[in-house]
């Protein structure tokens, strides 16, 4: 990781101008909204690898366009929504964001924008965009391609329907409670 730019407070349109490349690896509990998506006790002894890359288009221009590239890619420790046991799911990101001026000229310019937009700022934090980024490609219902064993499809234990045939028909007791019966 280059020593000039600090991820938590990277003054990007600098990182543009100067082309600057921050690759790292960050220990995945360092992501704690990401931490959140795993089930409590999972393995979260994994690491998110990321790199970003800062590119100035138009550099001579009045209003050169400020990029910044991002990859980042991790796996996650989750819970398959076919037979609730764990399952690992790969993560993996590949995005570009331009950079306005103000969070007023990205409002106004990203309905015609294909690509992403973002406020230019002094201190941004990477890692969040990062953590963002992540987040928003987590699968709505994580599941195995194979499950690994038997996947129990039924609605209704064999135990809960014996219980219920024991049971008397609550009309039959009332009717025993008629007098004269």
């Amino acid at each position: 990781m280059a020593k000039d730019f600090d991820p938590h407070r990277l003054d990007v349109h600098r990182f543009a101008e100067e082309g600057g490349v921050i690759d790292s690896s960050e220990h995945l509990r360092s992501f704690q909204r990401l931490v959140a998506e795993t089930p409590p006790g999972a393995d979260i002894a994994r690491n998110v690898r990321w790199r970003a890359r800062g590119e100035l288009l138009n550099a001579h221009h009045l209003q050169p366009q400020v990029w910044v590239h991002l990859e980042a890619d991790t796996t996650l420790p989750l819970v398959c929504q076919r037979c609730l046991t764990p399952v690992d799911v790969p993560v993996d990101v590949r995005r570009s964001f331009r950079f306005v001026a103000d969070e007023a000229t990205a409002a106004a310019e990203d309905d015609e924008a294909e690509e992403d937009l973002l406020a230019l700022s002094r201190s941004f934090d990477l890692l969040e965009l990062v953590e963002d980024e992540l987040l928003m490609e987590l699968p709505v219902a994580p599941r195995h391609d194979v499950c690994p064993g038997p996947v129990k499809m039924s609605v209704s234990d064999p135990d809960f329907d014996a219980a219920a045939a024991e049971k008397d028909n609550p009309f039959a007791v009332l009717g025993r409670l008629k007098p004269g019966k």
